[in-house]
């Protein structure tokens, strides 16, 4: 069936893809027998080749095998932008198990539910982070317990002193060039990085295919924990081959890697999608504009993936006019919109159409994203390769016309299986349209006449804070074991930079009134939780709305908040 929107479809381009037949690993295998010498990582002047990083893979894939994990195993992957994210992610796939992203940013009261859930027994992770997971293990039941923990150090994959390094932000060195002490691990081994390298193990069978679970990131709802979202190779092999092709990838493109691996898009459009293509990570282990703008003019960038925010941060820079970009040829993200007035000088300075693009979790990143030769700004543009994507009433799902809003759901390749250990969660999150099985998004939005998307609101509660996804549920439940709060209710505020933050209305018990200050409850949070979670703002309160069932009315808080902003 023709939809308006294959009008500006790429017309170098089909509308879907045939998905490979193999596991994600093979693509590193391939792009590593095809190019062993070019460079597939760059990271503070260190370089990391094809061949390389598949021996690497495969002497941790070979480790990791010896500890015990089998295949459908879930391993944890705790880590920033390094190239050992890279070569463990593709470990954990070569050992026939599945990766576990975790968010660096996450705490032990948070991490405990990310060992937990998936059962985990392994984890890998930065000598910074290691403490905090050894803290969450030790909280747990010995037989929850995780058996062995893998340790690398930021400077096991660099030389701080080599000349070509780059400018080290002065603020990172610290955090970049200390070596931590390993912790114990109170019912398992620590394994320091090197070590878990240095072997002649063998290699088990490549026994996982298509339809096998290759990841299990989390995201969170508007109820509970976070649940894990079930991605066998081939929805992740689809998106990775489709982003490639979308942006006109080869093995010439070089990709400044700054938006996390742990989160999906940078996953799959970015890390996934360049190995496939055989093509150049330049990476950073977290955003700096002056080394964004350093390495883009020195490694002659030509593909930057981003959050909106990065973009006006660097245009920002007093050295802007310093930096060199005209080496780019392809700039694009999601998680927040552009704001038009900066797309419009991207266009006029640099000649670059900043291409938006939407998806979730559960879609393996883009389900929707503009044509790059035909983008329009503040949009989500139109259903991604092979994805079948409609605007339904909620109520009775019949599909609505264009300009009218309603929930976006979407079929195809790109889909999750489903939410682990949760099929009630499952069988809610998907209705069946015109006889396929579609993902309700829960985000609303509308088509215009030409068949392009956009976002209008949320039917879920969900914070957009400069891309990072924060779900009230989530911050409420982990207010609530500060001892002063009785209630609380976490709303999204405006923010000039960050497009929204979080705030939280809080009702404390009696006996804590006047004894706990608003700034007390936020340096808590801070302890507790990962920083893009904590309420920036916090407002006490007397008592909260709630309903006649004694629900808390967070939409009349919301909306007395857009009020008030």
């Amino acid at each position: 069936m023709d939809r308006p929107h294959h009008k500006f479809w790429p017309k170098r381009l089909p509308h879907a893809l045939t998905i490979p037949a193999t596991s994600v690993w093979d693509n590193l295998a391939i792009s590593a027998r095809r190019y062993p010498e070019k460079v597939a990582i760059a990271f503070f002047g260190r370089t990391l080749r094809y061949a390389e990083l598949q021996r690497q893979a495969e002497r941790l894939a070979a480790r990791l095998h010896a500890m015990g994990v089998r295949k459908g195993d879930r391993v944890i992957l705790d880590m920033q932008n390094c190239p050992q994210l890279v070569v463990a992610h593709f470990a954990i796939l070569r050992a026939n198990a599945v990766v576990v992203p975790v968010n660096p940013m996450n705490r032990a009261e948070e991490l405990k539910h990310y060992i937990v859930d998936p059962d985990a027994k392994v984890a890998i992770t930065t000598g910074d982070l290691a403490g905090e997971i050894a803290r969450a293990d030790a909280q747990l039941p010995q037989a929850q317990r995780l058996a062995h923990l893998v340790v690398t150090q930021f400077t096991d994959a660099f030389d701080p002193q080599a000349p070509d390094a780059g400018p080290i932000p002065a603020g990172w060195k610290d955090w970049l060039l200390t070596r931590h002490p390993l912790p114990e691990l109170a019912s398992g081994r620590v394994t320091p990085w090197t070590d878990a390298l240095a072997n002649d193990l063998p290699l088990p069978p490549l026994e996982v295919g298509p339809a096998d679970m290759a990841l299990l990131p989390y995201t969170s709802g508007t109820t509970g924990n976070p649940k894990g979202c079930m991605h066998p190779h081939r929805s992740i092999l689809h998106n990775a081959m489709s982003s490639a092709v979308w942006g006109n990838a080869t093995q010439e493109t070089v990709t400044l890697a700054v938006v996390p691996m742990f989160h999906i898009t940078g996953m799959v459009s970015m890390m996934h999608a360049n190995i496939y293509s055989g093509a150049t990570l330049v990476m950073m282990p977290r955003w700096d504009r002056e080394l964004a703008g350093w390495l883009i003019s020195n490694w002659k960038v030509t593909s930057w993936t981003n959050i909106p925010t990065m973009v006006i941060d660097l245009m920002a820079s007093p050295n802007f006019a310093d930096y060199d970009l005209s080496s780019l040829v392809h700039i694009g993200g999601g998680g927040a919109a552009m704001p038009q007035a900066v797309a419009q000088r991207l266009f006029d300075q640099f000649g670059l159409r900043y291409v938006e693009g939407y998806g979730l979790t559960e879609t393996a990143a883009p389900s929707h994203s503009n044509p790059p030769d035909a983008p329009k700004q503040q949009c989500l543009g139109i259903p991604f390769m092979g994805c079948d994507a409609r605007v339904v009433d909620p109520e009775t799902l019949s599909e609505l016309p264009p300009g009218e809003q309603g929930e976006i759901i979407v079929h195809g390749p790109m889909v999750f299986d489903g939410y682990w250990k949760r099929p009630e969660a499952t069988a809610a999150a998907f209705v069946t349209f015109e006889g396929k099985r579609f993902f309700r998004t829960g985000d609303l939005g509308r088509t215009d006449e030409d068949g392009y998307f956009f976002l209008t609101d949320r039917l879920k509660r969900m914070i957009n804070a400069s891309g990072f996804k924060v779900w009230p549920a989530e911050v409420e439940a982990l207010m609530f074991r500060h001892p002063a709060i009785q209630e609380a209710c976490v709303i999204s505020a405006r923010d000039a930079y960050r497009g929204e933050t979080v705030k939280a209305v809080v009702v404390l018990r009696p006996a804590f009134q006047g004894q706990v200050s608003e700034q007390d409850i936020v340096d808590w949070c801070r302890a507790n939780m990962a920083v893009y979670k904590v309420p920036r703002i916090v407002q006490f309160a007397d008592a909260l709305p709630k309903s006649g069932s004694g629900k808390v009315m967070w939409r009349t808080l919301q909306e007395a908040e857009g009020r008030s902003g």
